[in-house]
């Protein structure tokens, strides 16, 4: 995109482009915010939609099974009435039977009663009891197609509760809610506490803890604040919230509370410390009673039943909000919608950088998919404190981040490829063109025959006129057949940071080779502009042509050549600096061999280390430098072949570099720094050509067999990629 707007603006032969810090941020910047906001979008309207609701909900369901299963609440026992307790009973528990439990647990002092039995007909129901005002009843609301079961008559509605509850009925009829309060229409259920509330409140306030409402209206027990549910809360959406609910945190069933039986307590084999000061819940587990059972979070568990009666959900309600109280047991939390969105954000962001920086699809599975079992981890880990964050809205927008950037970068390292393909092929003509000029001496007119142009032009010296208008020379750093190389400040940046200038002067100055020159500069430069946006190759900043001299300004790397930390300068070298350097140089290569890009000249003076954080800088990528004269350390035949003796191999030189020439030259290097031998003092093996390398030295043997396969003489015996390099190396290293 942005060098289709410098080209809107283009200059003829002066073409300029920002700074690696501004572009390539820019860029990347561009890239990573508009994918993570845009998927983020996707994902929020996705949610608002509750087509992510139902596996949202399946998660904090495996979430709540997976926590550490608590002690059993020992305030609170649980009297069974079973399917074996009706059939002693011949199926039906009268009012006489009930009044005899009741006086029989009364009996061991209990705390609170709570009778979770529908008896809207028994008009002595615990009439006798000298603690009536303890006991608790039930009724049940009315709703669509039943009516409402109202409490015994003889029973003030201050010590009735009503046995709703709320199921998720767009999902999965799982109870996953407590109904605390609700208001009712009805003449004759008109209690606005839920059972399992009231029996909880009851117990409290026999404490001396007693309950209110804030002034927000939040529900209070003691100093415990009870927040309500609203619509959005957690990965809830638009979900009915009338009455006051809050997220049930469950004890695992077979943890929840002492029980007994009917049976056993009227047959006095119940110790009565179990109910002595306890809360006293009685109830049927039969199946064939009105709300008798729901399903809950556990019944995906084979060890449980499907369904879990209301006696124990009930139960559940009531011990959450005593142990809350008393013991601070945690409740579960969310966020607001507000933080939840920077949440999901904040993982697609996650993903796109992810896929940014690791762009390989093998090693972005890897990373994407420990960085996935990370979000998990830290919900998990939340969650068992009582926070319930989004995990799976999070995790696609991981993975859909993750999918959309390293699709989008693959489309647009294709479309560079093939822009680059374009212009190596114009590169290839252009060579050839000059290639027949040099050869063809009738092409030049007479006056250049006589007076053959100057090699260099007069030295740019500092304080001169500004190239281009904008760059200030203040240093020579190199001069040879090919023109000049300066340090220089760009005047039109903030700071006027030092960058390089390369001058290049064409070999000769007569109107057709200038113009074939021309053309493969142009065509070298875009090359040089796509393979800037690896770190490690130099940017170019800017490419333009004065005065029949072509110029390249590019980023300024601070640091050495590799060859001071070869021998002679240095010591032998070790194996574990042979393989970092190969590593880091083969990224490089297989950046550049990925654009079918070839270096054709890597060398150790060619390969730089940065001072600033010690990478290793690829330079001097130069099919321009196929329009000067041959250096001394060059070799130009007829078909304008570049390489240096004793790193290029044959291949190179006869004319025909292939990806693998750049391999056996860092091959070649390696051997030096391992050896301490220039390559040009080694010799070939007079039967397979191959360098005879490995007597000077003692080396492991995995090592020197990738390097031999690194320098074959023949391209089709060496390694066919960077990356296959990059393979065996990274296995000898971890063996």
């Amino acid at each position: 995109m942005i060098s289709g707007l410098l080209e809107k603006f283009r200059v003829p032969f002066v073409k300029v482009q920002d700074s690696r810090e501004t572009s390539k941020s820019k860029s990347w910047l561009q890239i990573i915010l508009v994918t993570s906001v845009g998927v983020t979008a996707f994902i929020w309207g996705v949610c608002e939609l509750k087509w992510l609701q139902p596996w949202e909900l399946r998660v904090y369901d495996q979430m709540l099974r997976s926590q550490k299963a608590e002690a059993p609440d020992r305030r609170i026992l649980l009297v069974k009435i079973t399917d074996e307790d009706l059939k002693r009973e011949k199926w039906t528990i009268s009012d006489r039977r009930i009044n005899q439990l009741l006086k029989k647990i009364e009996s061991y002092q209990p705390r609170i009663v709570g009778l979770y039995l529908f008896q809207p007909e028994d008009k002595n129901l615990a009439a006798n009891l000298q603690n009536q005002e303890n006991i608790v009843s039930t009724c049940l609301f009315s709703s669509l197609g039943r009516d409402e079961i109202p409490p015994p008559p003889n029973f003030p509605i201050d010590n009735v509760g009503f046995s709703d509850v709320i199921a998720d009925n767009e999902n999965d009829q799982i109870i996953r809610r407590s109904l605390l309060f609700a208001n009712s229409t009805d003449k004759k259920c008109t209690t606005s506490f839920a059972f399992g509330a009231l029996i909880a409140i009851n117990y409290l306030e026999k404490q001396g803890i007693e309950y209110q409402f804030t002034k927000k209206g939040d529900f209070q027990l003691g100093k415990t604040l009870f927040p309500r549910l609203q619509p959005n809360s957690g990965s809830y959406q638009h979900l009915d919230a009338d009455g006051y609910q809050i997220l049930l945190n469950y004890r695992h069933p077979n943890s929840l509370a002492d029980q007994v039986t009917l049976t056993q307590v009227l047959s006095g084999q119940v110790n009565p410390n179990l109910v002595k000061d306890r809360l006293v819940i009685i109830g049927t587990t039969a199946a064939n009673f009105p709300q008798s059972s729901f399903y809950t979070p556990y019944s995906a568990l084979p060890d449980q039943p499907a369904r879990m009666p209301a006696l124990f959900i009930h139960a559940q309600i009531a011990s959450q909000l005593i142990s809350t109280v008393l013991d601070g047991r945690h409740l579960i939390w969310y966020w607001p919608d507000w933080a939840e969105l920077i949440w999901v954000w904040g993982w697609s962001l996650l993903g796109s950088i992810l896929a940014w920086r690791w762009r390989n699809p093998l090693l972005l599975l890897v990373v994407g998919g420990t960085t996935l079992l990370g979000l998990v981890g830290i919900c998990v880990a939340l969650f068992l404190q009582g926070g319930w964050i989004p995990l799976v809205p999070s995790g696609l927008a991981l993975v859909i981040s993750s999918i959309f950037v390293i699709t989008y970068t693959s489309y647009q390292n294709q479309r560079q490829t093939q822009v680059i393909i374009l212009q190596v092929e114009k590169q290839q003509e252009a060579i050839a063109q000059l290639n027949v000029l040099l050869e063809d001496k009738t092409a030049l007119p007479d006056s250049y025959l006589d007076f053959p142009p100057p090699v260099d032009s007069p030295e740019i010296k500092s304080g001169d006129l500004l190239l281009s208008g904008r760059y200030k020379i203040s240093q020579v750093l190199g001069a040879g057949g090919f023109g000049r190389t300066y340090l220089a400040q760009d005047t039109q940046r903030p700071g006027t940071p030092i960058c390089v200038v390369k001058k290049l002067m064409p070999a000769r100055q007569d109107p057709r080779f200038l113009q074939v020159a021309r053309r493969l500069f142009n065509s070298e430069a875009e090359i040089l502009q796509s393979l800037g946006k690896h770190h490690q190759i130099p940017e170019l900043l800017a490419y333009f042509e004065d005065d029949q001299e072509f110029y390249l300004i590019q980023e300024y790397i601070e640091g050495h050549t590799l060859s001071e930390e070869l021998p002679p300068v240095q010591n032998v070298q070790n194996e574990s600096f042979v393989i970092e350097m190969l590593k880091q140089v083969l990224e490089v290569l297989e950046f550049v061999h990925q654009h079918r890009v070839i270096h054709r000249d890597i060398k150790p003076t060619n390969i730089i280390r940065c001072a600033q954080d010690n990478r290793l800088v690829l330079i001097d990528f130069g099919a321009v430098k196929l329009m000067q004269p041959p250096s001394s350390e060059q070799t130009e035949l007829a078909t304008v072949a570049i390489g240096t003796r004793g790193y290029a191999p044959p291949e190179q030189f006869a004319g025909h570099p292939r990806l693998c020439s750049d391999i056996y030259a860092l091959g070649m290097i390696a051997i030096q720094a391992i050896t301490g031998i220039p390559p040009q003092e080694l010799h070939p093996d007079p039967e397979t050509g191959n360098i005879m390398w490995r007597q000077p030295v003692q080396v492991s043997e995995q090592l020197a067999a990738i390097l031999d396969k690194m320098v074959c003489y023949h391209f089709s015996d060496r390694y066919q990629s960077a990356a296959a390099v990059l393979q065996d190396l990274k296995r000898f290293s971890t063996n």
